[in-house]
Parts: C-alpha cells; structure tokens; sequence
C-alpha cells in the first residue's frame, strides 16, 4: 500500500490480565484476519507457557485490512501485541519505536497498575497519541467513572473519548476499530529515499532459519536485496519478505510506513540485534536510527542437572533455547557440591523463570537452580574494574578498593489498607522512599530499591502481604556504593561454594542464620556431630549443630564396674573424633534444592 495515509501502526499495552491478548483476537475476528475454525483464544500468544500464565512473551505482528464505516475506504492497520512485563521492557520501547499509536487497555474493575504505567510512560517517551479503552465493562464489580478519574490523575491522559468496551464478548470493539483509524496519526515516510528499517524482534524457526520483524522507516525492502545489518556489519541476501495476517503471508517487498517479516538465511538469533537498523548493501543509508541498546543481563545464577549424566543435555538444550532468545548468555562452570553445570545471565527474574521452566518442559531435564545473583562492581586497589556474576568468585577483600550494586526504581501500587506493611517491607529491604501519592483509595509508592533485595524474595513477601492485591514495576537506575560482604558457608568445616552469596553488611547476619537452620533440618544425621556455619572471611557470624547418632556401646555390660562402662564410652568418643577428622559428610541434592529456595521460611 503505497498512500501512506490509509497505513495505521499502532500497540497495545496493558497491566498482565487486563485484556490485551484478548482484544486482539477480536480485532483480528472482525477484520477477518481469520476464519471461525482457524480462531482460538489468546491467538497470539503462541507459546504454551503464555497461554498458561496469561502473559505475553515475545512481541508479534499482525497485519488487518478494515473498511472504515466514515468514509468506506480500506485501511491498513498493523498491530503489535507487545510483552507486558519489566524484564522484557528494551522490547517493549523497540516494539513502541515502530508504531505512531498505543491503545491503553486498562481493566474498568482493576483500575490503573504499576505496569501500566510503566508502559504508558514509554509510550509517551515515544511521543505516541494514546487511545484510553476500558476494558471489562460488563463486569458487575466495573467502575467506569473511578476508572476514568484515576487515568486522567494519575497518568494525565484525557478520557473523554475513551472506549468501554468487552473484550471477551466483543461488545463496543468496531468503535475501537474506527478510533484507530480517526485518532491515530499515519506514519511518515519516504519511498524513494534510501531503504532504513527498524529490527522489532527475531525468532528462530526450525524450517525457516531465523525470522526477523520490521518496520520500514523509508525506501523498499525486496525479495532478493542484499541488506546489511548497521550494528553488526553483517550482509546477508532477502530470500522472503511477507506479513503476518496472522498466518504468513508472502508478498513481493516491504514499503515505507509498513510492518512485516523477512528471511534471509540466517542461522543464528544472536546475530540479529532488536532495535537494529538495516539498510541496502549497494546503496546503505549512513544514519542508523536511534534508541539502539545491546541487552544486559541483570540477574545471573547457576543451573546444575539433578542427574550428571544429563549435562550434554543441559548443554544441547541451552544452545537450541538461545536460538530462540538472544538476550540470555550461558558460560560452563564447576561446582565442588554440584558437579558441572552453567553460569546463566537473564533480564529479570520473570525471564529466569520462563527459560528454567522451559528447559524442564521442552527438553525434559530436572535442574538444580543456585541463588539468583546481581551483577556487581568491584573496583580494586589497583585500578582495574571487574565485574562479579557469582559470589563464589569473590576475591580477597584486601584487593577490593569498593563495590558497587545495582539499585532500581520502583513503582508499587497497593490498596491503602496494606500501606503499612508494604512500606515497613521497602525499609526493611533498604529502600529510599521517593514518593507516596494517592489514586482514588489506592496508594502508589515509588521506592530506590538494591536490586539484591529484590531477587531474594521481595515479590513473594509483597504478594503475600497485599493478598495478592499490589503491583510492582521496576526500572534500572543506577550503581551505587555499598557495604557487601560475601558469606561463605561451612558444612563440617569445609566451605560449599554453591551456597555462598553476597549480601549487604546489615542482613548479613540474618540471611546467615536462615540458611544454616535451614540446612539443619535437611542434612540427615551421620555418626558424629555436624557443624554447620555462616562465615563473613574468617568470622564466623552463625553456627547450628546436626547432634551424632549414638550407637549404644554399653549394652552388653551387665553389673560390674562403672569403670567399664566409662571405659567403653571413652573408646567410644575417640572413635567419633577420628571419624569427625576424617569423616565426609553427604549433602543430598534435597538439601541443596530445598535451601536455594527463596522465600520459604
């Protein structure tokens, strides 16, 4: 479609079960994007593990044609259903970069949460126009009135034209259509100007090679061009260009303003960058377009296989889901305790969930998970800095001038009845307060929150607290200086480095303490007595003891002389201290499984 001003691109974004999947299957129904047979629910969420939890885990892409009932003419309105979730945020500002719209759906009983303004405030970076729909109307517990005075004071946003609207049975959603097409701007484009796209996303397809999502900002994408990646300087020639309407459909080139898919051979994710841009190889544009950023992974931690025998395995299985995903990094590491296994780098804790549960669901493996860790700076004494993925790579404290951790800003929306605690839990947690405001009776907290204390069990204790009734969003922020130590634990005296983690000077003691009475109840009994400590160096901060199971030697002795006895139970106790020196003790992979888990008091 060449006039751009019949092209629409626009988004949706929302809080996690506010609608946003659902919306799109009936946009896709009405354009007829489908027919009834082909139609499922959550259409786009193409993963099982989406459809499960109800979220949306890689951005997709659908092209619908609409005849607009103004004035009848055919509209071309691309869609893109984008995560909603912090770890997959650079995605989300990639996905808002390609589009001129959002429509913010926001649940009429649920009212605005942490993560819809999160996404909305990207929008709005964006310089995107926002259509407000709420969703749900049709519930008895809807609030329409409350909903729309919280969205105006809260996010600033007029909703005097918004759209109430029932996703799930579709009511009010052809005003949807026809508020796309009235308040959303058109793209803007050259056609004749030099090709410059923007790579949305990619995805590995077993039959297809990698297959990767664009947005044409000026010039023509064809079949059989020789693009260039600007980023990576990688060349590689067009075998297919298409769109999705959802199904794949193939057509001859890609034009300014629009939205689509391109194949090109490519074998491997990792060498498509999001936010990428690519250009014609014969003809290349020299100004690459803005906002490019390579991921970082936030938070790391090791996976070990239960069973050793299934580390190729391990191996295979992380290569294969790296193809899918680029923005996880894997290294080899060895354990003492738990043999050999990975060091693994993910976006968020969300992102470490779904990749560990991945990994046990598609390649049928039985994982052992250590303490998720934070990346942290370490500057030494000579000069250098260092990064440090895991705390059992910690070195002399002597060499270390300072370090740095990461700290987040974070937005967390409560029910004003849970006030209390949530604000006794950010202080507990180290949290600086910024700000406390109030929406209708709810209350909205923004805290600079460590990193470290969140990846522990923060979620699970807010979750718990609130009933379930918070939300919580966060955004990087920046590395500060802090007062961390690593504390080392000690199973009869002899250090498990799986178990080691870093921890600020304060909680330190604490986290000590938990983890070795924790371990007290999961080491089974040997015949001698068992230490178990938490050390910060050479200072032993906590100390549990796993009692001796006791054979009794003197049954035997009828009567006679207590020197008998005595001397049985002397000989008795050198042996125990013989065996103690000598002794090994067997920390089964329950134990280890059971005192990484975060949260379990």
């Amino acid at each position: 479609m060449s006039d751009l001003s019949h092209i629409r691109n626009f988004a949706i974004i929302a809080h996690i079960d506010h609608g946003k999947s659902t919306l799109a299957d009936r946009l896709i129904q009405l354009c007829g994007g489908l027919n009834d047979r082909e139609m499922k629910e959550q259409l786009l969420d193409s993963m099982d593990l989406e459809r499960e939890r109800g979220i949306t885990i890689k951005a997709q892409t659908v092209r619908l044609l609409y005849t607009a009932k103004r004035d009848g003419k055919v509209y071309q309105l691309n869609l893109m259903d984008t995560p909603g979730h912090v770890d997959f945020a650079y995605e989300v500002s990639r996905s808002l970069a390609a589009c001129e719209g959002s429509l913010l759906v926001v649940d009429a009983s649920q009212g605005v949460e942490a993560q819809t303004l999160a996404n909305v405030y990207q929008a709005i970076d964006a310089n995107h126009e926002i259509i407000p729909v709420l969703n749900k109307v049709d519930l008895p517990a809807a609030d329409v009135d409350r909903v729309k005075s919280q969205i105006e004071d809260v996010i600033g946003l007029d909703t005097s034209e918004s759209v109430g609207i029932s996703a799930k049975t579709g009511l009010n959603v052809d005003q949807v259509l026809e508020s796309i097409v009235t308040r959303l701007p058109p793209p803007t484009g050259d056609l004749n100007a030099k090709v410059q796209a923007m790579l949305v996303d990619s995805w590995y397809d077993p039959y297809l090679g990698v297959v990767i999502l664009v947005r044409v900002r000026s010039g023509t994408l064809k079949k059989g061009m020789r693009m260039r990646m600007m980023q990576t300087g990688a060349v590689h020639p067009i075998d297919k260009v298409g769109v999705f309407t959802p199904k794949m459909l193939e057509t001859d080139s890609l034009s300014a303003g629009e939205m689509g898919f391109i194949m090109a051979g490519i074998k491997s994710v990792a060498d498509c960058s999001i936010g990428d841009t690519i250009t014609d190889d014969r003809n290349p544009t020299t100004e690459a377009l803005p906002g490019f950023k390579p991921s970082i992974p936030v938070v790391w931690c090791g996976l070990f296989p239960v069973d050793t025998s299934d580390f190729e395995l391990l191996r295979d299985s992380l290569a294969k889901l790296r193809l899918n995903d680029s923005s996880f990094e894997f290294q080899m590491e060895t354990s003492a305790a738990l043999g050999f296994g990975f060091r693994c780098g993910f976006l968020g804790l969300l992102h470490m969930e779904i990749i560990q549960e991945r990994l046990e669901r598609e390649f049928d493996l039985d994982l052992i998970t250590t303490a998720p860790s934070v990346v942290y700076k370490m500057y030494m004494t000579d000069g250098t800095m260092e990064e440090l993925h895991n705390p059992a790579d910690m070195p002399d404290p002597m060499k270390i001038d300072r370090i740095e951790e990461p700290w987040v800003k974070a937005t967390i929306m409560v029910p004003d009845d849970y006030l209390g605690q949530i604000l006794a839990l950010c202080t507990e947690r180290r949290g600086i307060q910024l700000d406390l405001t109030y929406a209708g009776s709810r209350a909205m907290a923004v805290y600079k929150l460590p990193l470290n204390e969140i990846v522990f069990d923060f979620y699970d204790r807010l979750k718990s607290i609130s009933r379930g009734y918070a939300s919580f969003d966060y955004d990087m922020d920046e590395y500060t200086e802090s007062n961390l130590v690593r504390v080392s634990i000690l199973v009869n005296n002899e250090p498990v480095d799986a178990l080691a983690f870093i921890a600020h000077q304060s909680q330190a003691e604490f986290r000590g303490r938990q983890i070795c009475a924790r371990l007290k109840d999961l080491i089974p009994r040997h015949m001698f007595k068992v230490p178990i400590q938490a050390a910060i160096g050479g200072r032993v901060i906590a100390r549990e003891t796993i009692a001796a199971l006791r054979k009794d030697v003197t049954a035997k002795c009828y009567g006679g002389d207590i020197s008998r006895k005595k001397k049985l139970l002397e000989k008795q106790k050198e042996g125990k201290k013989k065996m103690r020196q000598f002794g090994r003790v067997e920390i089964p992979q329950t134990a280890f499984i059971n005192a990484l888990k975060m949260g379990d008091d």
